[in-house]
């Protein structure tokens, strides 16, 4: 199935404005990173996931979330850096039947399957690896989740945190012998807090 097959099937967030009762939220499977978050993942909005390298665990993050989506929900996975382990994704409890991989040709076509599909309403969550997004086009992004009621995921470089971003939270991802290490940049409605650190599963990464 394509993306336009699946789309055919079916203003902006000030910070003062909305508190933990009134803004959805999906767990993210880890209890401390909920509570720093104030509940979890935002649902209608996008959350910025900042890396120095590829595949340092940034994936295994959001697989308690990405399960319990895809119970219910399609997923779209918007031009990742290599294919998906399909594998390791169906033992984490992703339903392979709902997933959509999108593989795109280039930066422009990457930002309008995003917004297509996370304005659509059919997707309960939107991976997405642009190449280059400024301000204008995160914004749009942004509206298009709130729009869609989506939970949108970019990973970016770690040098676009100092990037000015719509986005509801942001996280910078640090990997050592330790395990990864959580720094939150933004999130609505208060501090980050101290680093959180958890442990990495290669299970989850993506194979080339």
């Amino acid at each position: 199935m394509n993306l336009n097959s699946l789309l055919a099937r079916a203003d902006i967030w000030r910070g003062r404005e909305t508190s933990p009762q009134t803004t959805p939220h999906l767990s993210t499977g880890h209890p401390m990173l909920d509570e720093r978050l104030g509940g979890g993942w935002p649902v209608g909005a996008l959350t910025e996931i900042l890396v120095n390298q590829k595949g340092i665990g940034e994936l295994r993050l959001l697989m308690p979330a990405l399960a319990h989506l895809s119970q219910e929900y399609w997923q779209a996975w918007i031009a990742p850096p290599h294919i998906p382990y399909a594998p390791a994704l169906a033992a984490a409890g992703i339903d392979l039947q709902r997933l959509v991989w999108v593989r795109t040709s280039g930066d422009d076509q990457t930002l309008w399957s995003l917004e297509q599909s996370l304005r659509s309403g059919v997707c309960g969550a939107v991976l997405g690896w642009p190449g280059r997004a400024d301000n204008h086009a995160l914004r749009r992004l942004q509206l298009a989740a709130e729009h869609g009621e989506a939970s949108g995921f970019l990973f970016r470089p770690r040098q676009e945190a100092h990037q000015p971003s719509p986005a509801a939270v942001r996280l910078e991802l640090e990997h050592d012998a330790g395990g990864l290490t959580i720094h939150i940049l933004k999130r609505r409605g208060g501090w980050a807090g101290a680093p959180i650190t958890e442990i990495r599963d290669k299970r989850f990464e993506m194979r080339g």
